[in-house]
């Protein structure tokens, strides 16, 4: 243990470049605390701890930079590849876009405080268009006020850290067991928070070649989508509706949004997050109103598209769905 507090005392700057950098492109390796301890082994010397955070906001900027380049080339097929990498909960997209979509640029100032927010937050300000000066106006405020405030924390408990680092190096190979075992159960604790909602969201799902031998046969199923609104008007399924949340609980407003003469050949929801988790929780849903025959579409939009289907413009009628 002692190895790696040298380690960190020497070549700290480095290292937190390395970690922030890989941790902003999605790897579930948190930077906080090395900042923290960074800060605090750096003591009172103003230069350096300028330096320090400097080098970790440059290296945030460079992550959310690529981030913001591959969601304007990629679109968002880019989303559900972030989500993979991090190990978070797949409705993390559908969260990340919704406090996107109310916030915009702004969310940037807090994105790196919300584990899975910002690596998601960077592409999708590129898939939606925001453009390039406001969000490395705002991504640039963000990383500034996470990394000033592991920093601050670090020269302001610099004792408290310290002692705690003397203590890991008297216990030599076990401080570092210590350590090793903490990180194992974080990983293990993220992938089973994935598994435990996987599972409690099994159910029926419905294949994009089966929903497109439907529509061949003239059979229309009601088709939601489930994504933020400003996502749903860059492109959707022909004939989808729009999915937007609201304050009013009960069945009264599923049976507004699907009246019963409507959904006679059934009901298909899709989004396009992994596993399809906010799909589903969505049929879910509309499963306990009372409706039948509720299905998530398997893969989703990126599904669909990639089997060559036609994904339209917003349709006349973007129908509001009020949910508790």
């Amino acid at each position: 243990m002692g190895f790696v507090v040298d380690l960190i005392r020497e070549y700290g700057l480095g290292i937190v470049f390395l970690n922030v950098l890989i941790e902003q492109m999605g790897a579930p390796i948190p930077a906080y605390p090395v900042l923290v301890v960074t800060g605090a082994l750096e003591g009172t010397s103003m230069a350096r701890l300028g330096l320090l955070t400097l080098i970790a906001v440059v290296a945030a900027l460079i992550a959310d930079v690529l981030w913001y380049r591959a969601g304007k080339a990629y679109g968002h097929k880019v989303l559900g590849q972030i989500c993979r990498i991090s190990l978070s909960p797949d409705a993390c997209i559908r969260q990340t876009e919704s406090v996107y979509g109310r916030w915009g640029a702004k969310s940037l100032l807090v994105a790196k405080f919300v584990p899975g927010f910002a690596s998601i937050a960077s592409a999708l300000a590129g898939v939606v268009g925001t453009p390039f000066r406001t969000f490395l106006l705002f991504d640039t405020l963000g990383a500034l006020i996470w990394v000033g405030s592991a920093v601050f924390l670090g020269s302001l408990f610099s004792t408290t850290v310290e002692d705690l680092l003397d203590v890991l190096t008297a216990l030599g190979k076990w401080g570092l067991l210590l350590l090793t075992v903490a990180f194992a159960v974080f990983l293990a604790r993220k992938w089973l928070q994935r598994q435990r909602v996987v599972r409690s969201l099994k159910m029926p799902r419905i294949s994009v070649g089966e929903l497109a031998d439907l529509h061949a046969q003239g059979i229309c199923p009601t088709l939601i989508d489930v994504r933020e609104p400003m996502l749903f008007e860059m492109g959707h399924i022909p004939g989808a509706h729009s999915w937007m949340a609201g304050g009013k609980k009960g069945k009264a407003a599923y049976e507004n949004l699907l009246p019963s003469d409507q959904h006679r050949h059934g009901v298909v929801v899709y989004c396009d997050c992994p596993n399809e988790i906010s799909a589903a929780t969505v049929a879910k849903r509309l499963q306990r109103a009372g409706f039948s025959n509720v299905r998530p579409l398997e893969g989703g939009l990126s599904a669909w598209e990639a089997a060559g289907q036609l994904v339209e413009g917003v349709p006349d009628t973007v129908v509001t769905a009020r949910v508790g």
